[in-house]
């Protein structure tokens, strides 16, 4: 039997126990995300990942919402404050604002301002191909608290990904602005068959730059990804990615000297099972131990869509996950009444199948991320992208790899489907 992670009772009430370190803050003096006694009863939203426009800089051709240029229908300024007031009722602490570029929208020092204003936490995730030195000052003016850089690979790889020359040296100017001004900086990367076997230059590259937080993810099929299946890691090569995060992690440990911050490897929700680095690669080094404990889509978390258009998780595909827009309910009321939204807050372990279903974790894990099981075989409930399900299946001598089957229909955060087709283990 597994004793990797001891297993805790099912709760299976509005809100189920979730590690504090699964949404744990990227700041050690301002951990707004981090979990507290009262949170543990009622489903709110504390973070909330604002997409604030999809007007974009950069022709990323791995984008999950396919951005470009501004959607039709973007809500006003007016409409977004709007929504804020709501956050703050709901009990939101920390809006990460993204886009497309949401520096490209003219009023996001505004928005940043009114929610710094209001008492959240706000932080913004970008390509930073134009975060320049005016308007990381003037960001921090308003009130942004940290900047969360993408950086997928080395230059040669990232820029192939970013499909722009040059987009890498951008980004590394883009940190370095940001640690100017005194912001928070943190670092996102996907990982694909790009740059799987750069983690570790890159990793160095970040620890000069200062970064604090390197956030981990795969690559997973949602929009333009999803045309890249060439691209995308099959599940059985998860292992090695985790392993070397783990030892990358393990090294930036054993050579922090105690004062400051130490550079932290977090793994993203859809990287992972329950193998033997799962507390390593998911905990913050200031803030115990963590490990996965099941999606928090629509119990702490929350998307919000350029259009007014509300998720539970703002990777979620949005065909199936539209939980309905701002502009026909108050975001209160989305909370609380829609049922797309409150998907995992409700559901039960009736929706797991295949190997998930069968699993020793399965009442903690339940599947693993939503998004990342739903675009890549069409619902939820069965993961292929799990540490501990590769090493269960490597000792039968088999391992799965992905086989496309069906093309994405080129909608913003649309996905296509695969099958799991079974060979032999080959090292």
């Amino acid at each position: 039997m597994p004793s990797i992670v001891a297993k805790e009772p099912t709760d299976r009430q509005a809100a189920r126990r979730v590690d504090p370190s699964i949404l744990g803050s990227m700041s050690e003096r301002s951990p707004v995300r981090q979990l507290r006694a009262d949170d543990q009863t009622t489903a709110k939203p504390i973070y909330v990942v604002w997409e604030i426009t999809m007007k974009c800089d950069q022709p990323c051709q791995h984008c999950g919402s396919r951005a470009g240029r501004a959607r039709p229908s973007e809500l006003t300024t007016a409409e977004i404050l709007d929504v804020a007031r709501g956050l703050v009722r709901l009990g939101t602490r920390e809006v990460t604002l993204i886009g497309g570029e949401a520096y490209l929208r003219e009023d996001c020092a505004d928005i940043i301002r009114f929610l710094t204003d209001k008492g959240i936490r706000v932080s913004m995730q970008t390509g930073g191909r134009a975060f320049t030195i005016e308007r990381a000052r003037k960001f921090k003016d308003a009130g942004l608290d940290s900047l969360g850089v993408s950086i997928d690979g080395l230059a040669r790889s990232h820029d192939k990904l970013r499909g722009n020359l040059g987009s890498y040296s951008a980004c590394m100017r883009a940190i370095d602005n940001a640690r100017e001004v005194g912001l928070v900086v943190t670092a996102n990367t996907q990982v694909n068959k790009l740059n799987m076997n750069e983690l570790r230059p890159l990793a160095e590259e970040l620890k000069k730059r200062g970064v604090q937080v390197w956030q981990v993810q795969l690559t997973g099929p949602l929009g333009r990804a999803a045309d890249r299946a060439e691209w995308l890691l099959d599940p059985w090569e998860v292992v090695p990615v985790i392993d070397t995060l783990a030892a990358i992690q393990l090294e930036s440990q054993a050579a922090w000297d105690g004062t400051g911050i130490p550079f932290n490897v977090l793994a993203n929700n859809n990287l992972g099972y329950f193998g033997p680095h799962e507390q390593l690669v998911r905990s913050r080094p200031l803030g115990g131990d963590a490990h996965w404990s099941g999606c928090p889509a629509g119990i702490f978390t929350m998307g919000i869509e350029s259009d007014g258009t509300v998720k539970a998780c703002p990777t979620l595909p949005t065909e199936p996950y539209d939980g309905g827009n701002v502009r026909d309910m108050t975001i209160e009321g989305l909370w609380q009444m829609s049922q797309v939204i409150r998907f995992a807050r409700d559901r039960t372990l009736e929706e797991l199948w295949g190997f998930c279903k069968t699993c020793y974790y399965a009442d903690q894990c339940r599947g693993g991320c939503s998004w990342m099981a739903h675009t890549t075989l069409g619902k939820r409930g069965n993961n292929p992208f799990c540490y501990h399900r590769v090493i269960q299946l490597k000792k039968k001598g088999v391992r799965e790899k992905l086989v496309p089957v069906e093309a994405a229909p080129q909608r913003p955060y649309d996905f296509g489907r695969f099958e799991i087709k079974e060979e032999p283990w080959s090292d």
